[in-house]
């Protein structure tokens, strides 16, 4: 299978490479960046992460891809699109990303996001898209809100891969339909 490229002005979202495995440890190591997503992860987590991200684009031909800054080839982080696993958007198109500290506040999930959402309503039928994230997330909701995503406060949910007393545990669902996303 060819290598998946989408570009941005100064962004790269792309096929996941061997390469990528130590920046993308240190992004998912470091506690602030995991604070609203889940523990730290070991080496050998991030491994089998970036092994599984290869896996749902090779069957679905999209996935969380790497994120790079085009300017340095630097790997900041991932952001794309997966089939969801949960309920409320276990098998929707589930956009996320991941970003490393140091890439914070520069818009570049936003930027990326925008792309991958166009690159998914042009190459898929989806009706929408959907988006979830911890009820604390305060950033990845901002982004959500700015991708013109709407909170759907009848879709919250607790996480059901998280423990009854994991303060991560409740999750918030964002949905943006395709025909909202044509009129912009």
């Amino acid at each position: 299978m060819a290598e998946f490229r989408l570009e941005t002005p100064r962004l790269i979202m792309r096929s996941w490479r061997d390469a990528d495995l130590e920046p993308f440890h240190a992004i998912n190591s470091d506690p602030e960046v995991m604070a609203t997503l889940g523990p730290v992860m070991t080496r050998v987590e991030v491994a089998d992460l970036i092994e599984r991200m290869r896996g749902i684009e090779a069957e679905h031909g999209h996935c969380f891809w790497a994120l790079v800054r085009r300017e340095s080839d630097q790997l900041i982080g991932w952001c794309g699109v997966i089939r969801g696993t949960v309920s409320p958007v276990h098998g929707k198109g589930e956009f996320g990303w991941r970003l490393a500290r140091a890439a914070w506040g520069q818009g570049y999930v936003t930027e990326a996001a925008r792309a991958a959402i166009e690159w998914f309503f042009a190459s898929r039928a989806d009706d929408s898209v959907w988006a979830i994230t911890n009820v604390g997330n305060r950033r990845s909701r901002a982004v959500m809100e700015r991708l013109g995503m709407a909170y759907r406060p009848d879709l919250d949910f607790d996480h059901p891969r998280l423990a009854a007393d994991d303060p991560l545990l409740r999750h918030v669902t964002y949905e943006l339909p395709r025909s909202d996303w044509s009129q912009k």
